[in-house]
């Protein structure tokens, strides 16, 4: 098997999400994780001949792929999503007819080895989305107080056993032997984990953990959420796919949040603030989707549309 056949990426309820963001073909559109282009493609596909789409990916890998399309209708930014307000003013555009955001990590970044992300296989411990810019996962493990390391793998991980893996990491890197690939990590942690649940990997939240905190993901969504609620045109569609509970949490609270008034409690008989998205739907992958890619199991689809009344 070739090494582009093997990092393939199959995009996780494709139908679904394009079909809840594509309501006005002739609009513009965000698709604020590109990945590997599968959702941009049918959003193309679905748009008419006047349509847009412009896309967001911090890795310059998938900006690479996307210079495989070659619709005029079509653009790719290397950024965040959490910087479209930039991106977009210095296009000279304001307001989006909907905007996509699929959290998950894509297959091509957790399959290649170099890239760091995976225990699968043993190679530097990287980590980063944006392999130009910021500080790598070994470097964030060889500088870290053992107080912050337990807080980020407790947090981001919801590993009951952080404190073993802090305590651990720590001990080894003042031995002078450091952590710095994937395999060296996941055999430490299969040390201090002394029990887990049945099929998973003792590692598996401690790679999590550090993928969230090298890439600041949680900021960078709720920054992305708080971008897209302004850019939105009344009824333009929010469609966000999440792959773990930490995500999840943020996006549905910041719908829920956006879909009721919100009264001034500085202000007290003043009208409240009107709400500015509407719940449209949560929709989770069909069995046969999971039994087709299994990486679709724990996926979350939230849909909201923007209100009519302006913020």
């Amino acid at each position: 098997m070739s090494a582009a056949q093997a990092w393939s990426h199959t995009t996780v309820l494709l139908t679904e999400a394009v079909q809840a963001l594509v309501t006005q073909p002739a609009g513009l559109y965000v698709d604020g994780t590109f990945g590997r282009g599968g959702h941009a493609r049918s959003v193309l596909a679905r748009l008419a001949p006047t349509g847009r789409l412009l896309a967001f990916d911090k890795d310059p890998e998938a900006v690479a792929a996307a210079a495989q399309i070659t619709d005029a209708r079509f653009t790719i930014c290397h950024a965040s999503f959490a910087d479209m307000p930039a991106e977009l003013a210095a296009r000279g555009i304001s307001q989006v007819q909907g905007v996509l955001l699929d959290l998950g990590v894509s297959s091509p970044q957790i399959d290649n080895p170099a890239r760091g992300f995976s225990f699968r296989f043993d190679a530097r411990l990287d980590m980063r989305m944006d392999t130009t810019r910021g500080e790598t996962a070994a470097e964030f493990l060889e500088r870290a107080p053992a107080r912050q390391i337990e807080e980020v793998i407790r947090e981001y991980g919801e590993e009951r056993f952080a404190f073993q893996i802090a305590k651990a990491l720590v001990a080894r890197r003042e031995s002078g032997a450091p952590v710095r690939t994937t395999g060296e990590l996941s055999a430490l942690v299969a040390r201090a984990v002394k029990t887990r649940e049945p099929g998973q990997d003792p590692a598996t939240r401690t790679f999590q953990a550090l993928r969230i905190h090298v890439n600041a993901e949680l900021e960078a969504l709720e920054q992305g959420l708080a971008a897209a609620l302004a850019l939105l045109a009344p009824q333009g569609r929010l469609v966000v796919i999440a792959f773990h509970s930490l995500e999840d949490r943020i996006v549905k609270t910041f719908i829920a949040r956006e879909s009721r008034d919100v009264p001034d409690r500085r202000a007290p008989f003043a009208p409240a603030k009107p709400m500015r998205l509407k719940a449209i739907a949560r929709i989770k992958p069909s069995a046969e989707e999971i039994a087709a890619n299994p990486r679709a199991r724990s996926a979350v689809l939230r849909v909201a549309e923007r209100t009519e009344v302006a913020a």
